[in-house]
């Protein structure tokens, strides 16, 4: 249990995190490929939805505002389709305040992804790299600057952190007596001079240092050519995937932190919620080495789950104590839990599966069955029947196995992402509130008789009927058990 971690995290509501750099669109397009085109070898990709969410700069303030904080954000959007769209979503997150320069000349940064199945098969890009007003941009940054607490740098090199900008806007802060941390793109770190503490990741520590090995020496030597490079800086920060972080304060020995995930679901958007952490913590006064530590911990959890790239006050609070649940209880949860997860799933344009049923004693059966739901999506729900509607569907004598040990166990599957518990005769509602984009059953089903398929196909999604292994039933297991007895 770690008391001065686990203090941090409450005091966060209490701080604002000015956000200047890139704000840009993600957008994920979905859809299936089943044929080639007949004008040129490439796939036809029949587009069945489409998501959008806060890239760049902004999902750094996103990330603040899930923590507890208040962020600011600037930057600059074009006057166009993609720049409403962006502004639509600050608009649903009620601690993120938007102070973004339109600008009619400029296009938003839109990057577009096209899914297939689990496979990014093409990136989009829209956007501009020339400079952007920096005139207007640091007369909206100093505007807010007295208002915050701490300024984070998010550089993506698309055209609002020049030179110029950057200069003034560290000057700025150190003036106000505002920590500053960067998130950097450019190779030359020293452009980022005077900032509080620089976070690269390994490869943009190498490319801008030209130290290449991967493990803990190299990058402390990595580190230290980072602050030799910029004698203003006061920390690095060298995030390492899963060989953990490197943290380099001036005059002060390297400290090494292991990473804390116990498995990886989805790193997406992990470096977003390492400097929103960052911020907060310096914020609120920690010293860098428990600000990298509480990173640390954010990084293990925000990995950990499942298609969301948020982390929240409270947990950093359970992890900090050493109380976070492990990633197999982290898959079962209730429907509110369940549909926040399911969320920030779409946010990524992935394709979620549903299938059901009491499972009792887990079978060969049952395991291809799950195999063959997981093949037909990208995230796969497991509707389970609680005890007491087992014994509804089966008799006094059934569950054998009570509905925690059945649950513990459908989470232990890589094929299955999440279980919910439900109650009722059939998984209806959960259906309706999920809206998965594939049902799949047994084949001892017809799709007519599968409950929901009526639902599912009227709003376009699928019905899959698996293929069943034949003479596995958890009944005749059962009954095979007993006659031994």
């Amino acid at each position: 249990m770690d008391d001065t971690l686990a203090k941090l995290p409450p005091t966060f509501s209490g701080a604002t995190v000015l956000v200047l750099g890139d704000v840009m669109l993600d957008r994920f397009v979905y859809g299936a490929v089943d044929r080639i085109s007949p004008e040129a070898p490439v796939p036809v990709i029949a587009i069945e939805r489409e998501t959008a969410m806060l890239g760049g700069a902004g999902n750094v303030a996103r990330n603040v505002a899930a923590l507890g904080g208040r962020a600011v954000l600037v930057g600059v959007v074009g006057d166009d389709d993609a720049g409403r769209t962006l502004l639509g979503l600050i608009d649903r997150e009620p601690s993120l305040d938007a102070a973004l320069i339109v600008d009619a000349k400029r296009r938003t940064t839109e990057k577009t992804r096209y899914i297939s199945g689990s496979h990014q098969m093409l990136r989009a890009d829209r956007e501009d790299r020339g400079e952007a007003d920096g005139q207007a941009l640091l007369k909206a940054f100093e505007t807010h600057l007295r208002e915050v607490d701490v300024v984070v740098l998010s550089d993506y090199a698309k055209g609002v952190l020049t030179p110029v900008v950057l200069k003034a806007a560290i000057a700025a802060a150190n003036a106000a007596g505002k920590p500053v941390i960067v998130d950097p793109k450019s190779r030359d770190f020293s452009r980022y001079d005077g900032a509080t503490l620089i976070k690269p990741n390994r490869r943009e520590a190498a490319e801008a240092t030209g130290v290449t090995g991967a493990g803990d020496e190299a990058a402390a030597e990595a580190a230290d050519a980072i602050l030799a490079t910029a004698p203003n800086l006061a920390a690095a920060l060298i995030t390492r995937g899963g060989a953990g972080m490197t943290l380099a304060v001036r005059g002060e020995a390297p400290v090494h932190l292991p990473a804390t995930a116990l498995e990886v679901f989805d790193v997406s958007g992990a470096g977003d919620t390492v400097a929103a952490t960052l911020a907060l913590s310096l914020a609120k006064g920690a010293r860098p080495l428990d600000a990298a530590r509480l990173a640390n911990l954010a990084a293990g959890l925000v990995v950990a789950k499942l298609g969301t790239d948020v982390v929240t006050a409270d947990e950093l609070v359970e992890a900090a104590r050493g109380e976070h649940a492990d990633p197999i209880a982290d898959k079962i949860a209730d429907l509110d839990g369940a549909l926040a997860i399911v969320a920030g799933w779409r946010a990524r344009g992935l394709k979620v599966g549903f299938t059901n049923g009491c499972f009792d004693l887990l079978h060969p059966g049952h395991v291809s069955l799950l195999a063959q739901a997981k093949a037909a999506c990208d995230r796969l729900i497991v509707g389970l029947n609680t005890d007491a509607s087992v014994q509804r569907l089966k008799g006094p004598t059934r569950p054998v196995q009570k509905e925690g040990g059945r649950a513990t166990v459908l989470a232990s599957l890589s094929a299955v992402d999440l279980v919910v518990l439900f109650d009722e005769q059939t998984p209806l509602n959960l259906i309706k509130a999920f809206r998965p984009d594939v049902l799949v059953k047994g084949a001892d089903y017809t799709v007519e008789t599968v409950v929901g398929s009526d639902v599912v196909l009227a709003y376009g999604g699928k019905v899959l009927l698996a293929e069943l292994k034949a003479g596995q039933s958890t009944t005749n297991l059962i009954g095979r058990m007993n006659a031994k007895a």
